[in-house]
């Protein structure tokens, strides 16, 4: 009888619920902890198998009854954007992301707010103080970062950087194979924008200059208005039962 490692994950199921995304649905997840010397390592492992970040904790849905969540990623150097999607681009020509650690600050907190209230204000993550916040962006035992997106100024080509207020925000996992959006939130009122598909096409972008083959999206699930988006990054890769399936 052989005995796991002393750093062996363990894995907890949590108790049903409401589904977020289907109708009379409920919802299970399995989940486990992501701490210590092996949590970059163990992260990768269990982003590749369909689980996802929160804080310092990886889950990943088990329901009874229902397969409908789907983890997708972006096959990098593939990637052609459609027609509206250059267009998005074209939109947000005027907009620059900057890398900065994962540290929270008070102007993302108040966009973070803001748009909470006005696309997710009944949601589970609306009651969110700025400690949870903080939390949610400190709280990492990988290799995280924070883009922040603003306007070009005129420095913009020498600094880097971009001026003015804070438009959009994206919480980011950095691995070997890919990026990981963890979390993304954007100016509510700038939404003839599409800032959460511009945000992608940017990460796209990104994972390509850092010659990373994908860019994982977390779950695409059938019927959800809320995930029906990330359908339209192909080529892509779902996590079916024969493993990660190409989709063109």
């Amino acid at each position: 009888m052989t005995s796991q490692p002393r750093d062996a994950p363990q894995f907890y199921l949590t108790s049903p619920s409401q589904c977020p995304y289907l109708p009379g649905k409920e919802e299970r997840k399995v989940f486990t902890h992501i701490i210590g010397r092996r949590g970059r390592e163990l992260n990768e492992i269990l982003t590749q198998g369909g689980f996802r970040r929160s804080q310092t904790i990886a889950y990943r849905p088990a329901c009874d009854s229902c397969r409908a969540c789907v983890s997708v990623r972006v096959i990098v150097d593939e990637f052609n954007p459609s027609p509206n999607l250059r267009r998005v681009l074209r939109d947000n020509a005027d907009l620059i992301g900057n890398v900065i650690p994962n540290r929270p600050t008070t102007e993302q907190y108040s966009l973070f707010r803001r748009y909470l209230d006005s696309r997710h204000a009944d949601g589970g993550m609306a009651d969110m103080t700025v400690l949870d916040y903080s939390m949610m962006v400190e709280d990492s035992h990988v290799d995280t970062h924070i883009v922040e997106y603003r306007r070009r100024g005129i420095d913009s080509r020498i600094t880097g950087r971009g001026t003015g207020d804070l438009i959009a925000v994206c919480l980011t996992d950095e691995m070997s194979d890919g990026l990981s959006m963890v979390y993304s939130f954007y100016d509510p009122d700038l939404q003839h924008r599409s800032l959460g598909t511009f945000i992608i096409l940017d990460h796209i972008a990104r994972a390509r200059a850092m010659g990373l083959p994908y860019l994982y999206l977390g779950y695409w699930v059938e019927g959800s208005k809320k995930m029906g988006y990330k359908a339209r990054f192909k080529p892509q890769e779902r996590l079916l039962a024969p493993g990660w399936v190409r989709v063109d």
